[in-house]
């Protein structure tokens, strides 16, 4: 393969962008999307942000993979947006997905001396612009294959007229016919940085496993990630558990920097950071600080104005500076400058370089939710919970359809604007998560920590939900969370199924919806979506009542004067 120039991917060619190639690639998108809603896909049809988050998959992707995509198969785009947002979390790369496709006919042809050579990397695009040459796949075996698709025609769970599934038709064939035998076809899908040389490692790794590679489809994403799909054969049984192992256990054995990244780490991931936040156009200059209004272990919180608005600024000590913290101050303006929504709070700049960091967002003139209840304590009545706790449950519904989880969810962590609006902060601790539970860290505060945390037990984003319900419990109360306990204690008593005693007044949608957001069992709580949808009904509930309570009130004669 053609080394390419230092630092630069394996990116894929241009395709044609003129108006007929927009309209195209704007087709395409929306049969994806009506494909899902049609099929009745989960997501599609409880995520009201999907439609958007696919011009997003699209647009970061080459043109060319609209091309590759076929709608009969529209949940494939949704894996692969999956496995390009899992990629964008270093810990996690490099990325490996492995399915069983299905079973094909293979014919043995002993006279045949010619070399039948599988579809080689050079008939995919980024190959192409490599130089990537037939040398660097592995051979097929010989013989042919019947039928050999194409990638987008290949389907799970192959059924026939006569309404067998494709190994009972096979079996059918083999019974007269002694010169074939069945072979199983995977499909692999591998993502992470996107370096020179990558093709030329995969090619090798799965040669090393004795995998024949069918078909290869490869593209670069505009932000500097790869995703690659290989239909291989060579893996004797349908389950890809132990082929995933072997895959991760090769690529680590042999030290390919499949990853993007060496294992020295601290620095690597530092760069890659920054790389990620990128060029934020940050003025200085326009940034005029005014009084400290708040301080913290390593940092200090700052009211000012930036280009005239109102902002705060959150400054990390000089002296208290280090590799750890500049990870996750970088983590957090990478998370940061992603999110737009009414719910979180809006990002207004970064300062990246070193030591003068800083992070500016809007100003929140209610300050944080925690005082305003517990330091100014502030009762609330119903409509005010539920309006509030709807705000929350929004901003952290958002969130999770961006796959992002908060890790520490409290209410020091919510502020409060000038219309007592609440909107989601404080990323410092926040990530890229996955919906299957792999982090295992200690993060977060105590008294909003789920036990699964709490017991260093894989986790996801249904710990948010959790600290949710902690935060509902402080709405209904005005009260700190376990106050006749300290912290550890608290976290203690989590663990063994502790939880605040709900008031007996407290109407009992909201104690049911408390209970099932802290269950003990991660999968048996609620999603935010859901939540926001029990609570606007609730309030909406409420209010008609109270509406009506007022109509019948006015109705009442008034007693005459006399």
């Amino acid at each position: 393969m053609e080394e390419l120039e230092e630092g630069s991917g394996e990116s894929s060619p241009p395709v044609n962008k003129g108006l007929h190639g927009l309209y195209f690639l704007h087709e395409i998108k929306n049969e994806i999307y009506m494909r899902l809603v049609e099929s009745g896909n989960k997501e599609a049809l409880s995520n009201p942000s999907l439609r958007e988050q696919l011009d997003e998959h699209f647009n970061r992707l080459p043109a060319s993979y609209a091309l590759d995509v076929h709608v009969d198969r529209a949940e494939d785009v949704l894996l692969h947006r999956k496995i390009l947002i899992e990629c964008e979390d270093p810990d996690k790369r490099p990325v490996f997905h492995a399915r069983f496709l299905k079973y094909v006919l293979q014919t043995l042809d002993d006279d045949d001396d010619e070399q039948h050579q599988s579809p080689s990397l050079g008939s995919s695009p980024r190959a192409h612009e490599s130089g990537a040459q037939n040398a660097d796949v592995p051979e097929s075996p010989r013989g042919e294959f019947e039928p050999c698709t194409r990638l987008e025609d290949l389907k799970l769970g192959l059924h026939y007229p006569d309404g067998t599934n494709g190994r009972d038709c096979t079996n059918e064939v083999l019974s007269a016919r002694k010169d074939a035998e069945i072979i199983p076809l995977h499909e692999i899908i591998f993502s992470s940085l996107d370096k020179p040389k990558l093709l030329s490692q995969l090619s090798a790794l799965l040669s090393d496993l004795s995998l024949n590679i069918r078909e290869a489809h490869v593209f670069s994403t505009l932000d500097g990630y790869c995703l690659d799909v290989f239909v291989v054969d060579g893996w004797p049984v349908e389950e890809t558990e132990d082929l995933l192992k072997r895959l991760k256990e090769i690529a680590s054995r042999k030290n390919l920097s499949l990853s993007g990244k060496s294992h020295t780490s601290a620095s690597d991931k530092l760069h890659d950071l920054h790389k990620k936040v990128g060029d934020l156009e940050f003025d200085r200059r326009m940034l005029h600080i005014g009084e400290k209004i708040a301080s913290g272990s390593s940092g200090d919180l700052y009211h000012g104005t930036y280009h005239g608005h109102e902002v705060a600024i959150k400054f990390l000590r000089s002296e208290h500076l280090n590799n750890s913290l500049e990870v996750e101050f970088l983590q957090e303006v990478s998370i940061l400058k992603k999110l737009d929504h009414a719910n979180i709070v809006r990002f207004c700049g970064a300062c990246t370089d070193r030591p003068d960091f800083c992070i500016v967002t809007e100003y929140m003139p209610g300050g944080n939710l925690y005082d305003y209840l517990h330091k100014y304590h502030n009762k609330l009545d119903l409509a005010q919970i539920l309006k509030m706790a709807i705000d929350v449950s929004k901003g952290m519904d958002y969130l999770h359809q961006h796959n992002i989880i908060h890790r520490d969810l409290k209410s020091a962590n919510l502020l409060i604007d000038s219309d007592q609006v609440i909107k989601v902060a404080d990323f410092g601790v926040a990530r890229l998560g996955s919906q299957h539970g792999d982090m295992t860290a200690e993060t977060g505060t105590y008294r909003w920590m789920a036990p699964e945390v709490i017991n260093h037990r894989p986790y996801d984003n249904k710990a948010d939900v959790f600290s949710f319900a902690i935060v509902l419990w402080e709405l209904a109360t005005s009260k700190v969370p376990y106050d006749n306990l300290t912290p550890l204690q608290a976290a203690l008593g989590v663990r063994q199924g502790l939880r605040p005693e709900i008031p007996s007044g407290l109407y009992p949608t909201l104690s049911d919806l408390m209970r099932r957001c802290w269950d003990v069992n991660p999968t048996k709580r609620p999603s935010f979506s859901d939540i926001t949808f029990q609570l606007e009904t609730l309030l909406q509930h409420i209010q008609e009542k109270a509406d009506s309570g007022r109509k019948n009130r006015s109705k009442i004669p008034k007693k005459s004067q006399r």
